[in-house]
């Protein structure tokens, strides 16, 4: 069951979080949202295979091809995650307040090359979204015990820009246009 360790974390009759369902049909959607919980960080989700392939990046994505930002993957997320916006309770895991910083479509080939270029561990994409686009790659780093580090690379191409720092730039809901302290306030 790819959402066994997703659910097995969660009191779905606490949370607002979806619990959301296996789907099998391919789509190509992502998200990013940022995460004000015991640390604030950006979670990048690739839909692939029916199921949101999640990444949590410490610093937030970058548009600076130099900057390489830790992801690490956690556990899968139903699709339905992508429309989160909203408040985890205290006491659940993953506590804290939820934005939907950018979200759109992006792609990476076929439903084959995607799977073995995870398995690889590196994944090259194009993103189409609010205030994402272009080329970004993931690699998965060859430390010890490092299996769920990559790096989130941004590629150099027309969107691309040096000395950018896009997560302050960019700091209200591509979703809503609120900010996390409004969107805790509206759902508390």
């Amino acid at each position: 069951m790819k959402l066994g360790k997703y659910r097995a974390k969660r009191h779905f009759q606490k949370t607002p979080e979806p619990r959301g369902i296996e789907r099998k049909i391919r789509g190509n959607s992502f998200v990013i949202q940022k995460h004000r919980a015991s640390h604030l960080h950006y979670d990048f989700r690739l839909e692939v295979d029916g199921v949101l392939k999640s990444w949590a990046i410490p610093k937030g994505p970058s548009l600076d091809p130099s900057e390489k930002r830790l992801a690490i993957q956690v556990e899968d997320h139903p699709v339905e995650y992508k429309d989160f916006e909203g408040v985890i309770p205290p006491g659940e895991y993953g506590a804290g307040v939820v934005m939907i910083w950018d979200f759109g479509v992006y792609e990476a080939g076929e439903v084959e090359s995607l799977r073995e270029a995870l398995t690889k561990g590196e994944l090259k994409f194009q993103l189409h979204g609010k205030k994402l686009q272009g080329g970004f790659v993931l690699i998965q780093t060859k430390y010890k015990d490092s299996r769920k580090n990559w790096l989130l690379i941004k590629e150099k191409d027309e969107y691309a820009r040096k000395g950018s720092n896009i997560t302050e730039e960019e700091s209200t809901s591509a979703y809503s246009g609120k900010t996390l302290d409004e969107i805790e306030r509206l759902t508390s």
